[in-house]
């Protein structure tokens, strides 16, 4: 009996030691280590290849609609009051929040080549609206400033058009001429006074808010590009005594600003707008006194529905409201850097990380200025404020994040294995293509490299790309890679001067080792397999690269 207790005993006590183990991890999870758990479901969520993609998905859905909802309730007093129907700003927001919709999925659908090609077009086309838009009986005068378009009843704003060509322009400008040792010039011409052109005419509007927004465009295309930190500081701050001083002009701005420093003391003047949003956000408290249920939309506080409807967030929905509105835009800029640290396209990554630093830099100088923190500048909170040609650009801006979401290298692999899924299907979308420089960037590249004091060296046949483990994984083992002769002579001098890579840190000068597009292209044959598979027919890690014989392998 007791050699037979002993071994359920023993089998049993390891059963009730793993099970114990796995109580007391339970037992930690659920009172002291949840922080863990949670951290350890980010991660791996972010680790799966379209994390990006699905993130800007689901944020630009929530803040879309949250937005409808909020405009809706923060203008429906003023529309019935004026208009007569509390459902007039709302009806034309909606409008635009659907055509931004569309404009979200046809940036999905094109070709990076494509928007690139269309960039400079582009750019053209709203620089002259900006102009048209100054003449009388063309652009439409209200509130002394001649901004707008009316097209068929709706509103159209050019200077929130520009801020798409502008990031589209100047970050293929940019890419065009990346080099390690470009010069200040090829940094600021034509950008800088293409820039400055914009400007004059927004200022002719008046429009000083979104001349800061194309200030902080160019800031951001040139520091990503490389400006010297000394230029950089120099340029910034000239703009910002240029916008100090337009401030400083005109009569109304000048009051904003010297009511902001306290200078003035006016609360039925320059500061009653800001002392109302304080009141509103002092109403709301912590939880708020419910959606829909505002005081101060009810004409007490002016543009309570465009550059103030933070206030009435803080207000309905209190700090819990506005600290998720907060959030949002935190957990934005995150993804954007992300997919701008992991794109291996130079435009891409300039293009993301420039539309990233936009829409966060509006949507905080917005809400500081509605709890003080800043002067009164008129900047929107993006897709949450009223307006339908920012809602239209912003939706542009995220579906061009998207679509730099779906070209990251871990993204453009997935796809193009496992195949698109359901709801990929059902939209349509492409197969991203994988980023290979083209011809004119390899002849640039090689010129650059004339230039830099480099003796012209003679075409020489690719060698075999660095092949990421998990893609070799996938052909076959390691294993079963049978040994090569180191490379002697002009191939050695050749192997040490190439550059190394990886499937991260990229050679800006090659690109990754992306797949030859077309049928013959010899220059970008790949690390990739799947790509030169479906391009060229051949597998670069069995067969080796175009025009280099390898041993022969048995068949397994």
């Amino acid at each position: 009996m007791a050699a037979r207790s002993e071994a359920p005993k023993k089998t049993t006590g390891t059963d009730t030691n793993a099970t114990g183990r796995k109580k007391d991890s339970t037992a930690d999870t659920a009172g002291g280590s949840w922080p863990a758990a949670v951290v350890e479901a980010v991660r791996n969520l972010l680790a799966r290849p379209l994390a990006s993609y699905h993130l800007i998905l689901t944020i630009t859905l929530l803040l879309t609609v949250f937005g409808l909802v909020m405009v809706l309730s923060a203008s429906s007093v003023e529309g019935y009051s004026k208009d007569g129907s509390a459902y007039g700003l709302f009806a034309t927001q909606m409008i635009f929040a659907l055509l931004g919709l569309v404009v979200f999925y046809a940036m999905l659908r094109l070709p990076v080549r494509f928007l690139r090609r269309m960039a400079a077009p582009l750019m053209v086309i709203t620089t002259i609206l900006l102009a048209l838009v100054l003449v009388p009986g063309i652009g439409t005068l209200s509130q002394g400033a001649r901004r707008w378009f009316v097209i068929g009843g709706l509103s159209v704003q050019p200077s929130e058009l520009v801020k798409v060509a502008l990031c589209l322009w100047g970050a293929h400008l940019l890419a065009s001429r990346r080099r390690d040792n470009a010069s200040l010039k090829e940094l600021l011409i034509p950008l800088v006074p293409v820039a400055l052109l914009i400007c004059l005419l927004i200022i002719l509007e008046p429009n000083l808010s979104t001349t800061i927004t194309i200030a902080i465009i160019v800031g951001a295309l040139l520091w990503f590009a490389g400006l010297p930190i000394k230029v950089f500081l120099t340029f910034a701050g000239v703009g910002v005594a240029i916008a100090v001083l337009l401030a400083l002009v005109e009569g109304y701005r000048s009051q904003r600003v010297l009511s902001f420093l306290g200078s003035i003391d006016d609360p039925q003047g320059a500061g009653y707008q800001a002392r109302q949003a304080t009141y509103a956000l002092a109403n709301g408290g912590v939880f708020g006194v419910g959606l829909g249920q505002s005081r101060a939309k009810w004409n007490y506080l002016p543009n309570a529905h465009n550059d103030f409807i933070f206030a009435i967030i803080g207000e309905e929905l209190g700090l819990i409201g506005g600290l998720l509105v907060v959030v949002l835009f935190a957990v934005l800029a995150f993804i954007g850097f992300r997919i701008a640290s992991r794109s291996v396209d130079p435009f891409l990554r300039l293009m993301t990380a420039t539309i990233t630093v936009l829409i966060t830099a509006q949507a905080f100088i917005n809400i500081g200025y509605v709890v003080g923190l800043l002067p009164v500048t008129g900047i929107q909170l993006p897709l949450l404020s009223a307006g339908g040609t920012s809602t239209l650009t912003i939706l542009a801006m995220l579906g061009l994040l998207a679509s730099a979401a779906r070209h990251e290298p871990e993204a453009v692999a997935a796809l193009r294995t496992s195949g698109p899924s359901r709801g990929v299907r059902w939209l349509r979308l492409p197969a991203p293509v994988p980023y290979r420089p083209s011809r004119a960037d390899q002849l640039r590249d090689r010129l650059d490299g004339r230039r830099g004091g480099r003796a012209p060296q003679a075409p020489r046949r690719p060698q075999p790309a660095k092949v990421p483990r998990w893609a070799v994984l996938r052909h076959r083992s390691p294993a079963a890679e049978p040994p090569s002769a180191p490379p002697t002579g002009r191939r050695a001098a050749t192997a040490r001067q190439a550059p190394r890579t990886s499937a991260i840190r990229v050679d800006y000068r090659t690109g990754y080792s992306g797949t030859a597009g077309r049928r013959g292209d010899r220059g970008a044959t790949g690390a990739y397999g799947w790509g030169a598979t479906r391009s060229t027919g051949r597998d670069p890690v069995r067969d080796g690269a175009p025009g280099r014989r390898t041993p022969t392998r048995p068949r397994r």
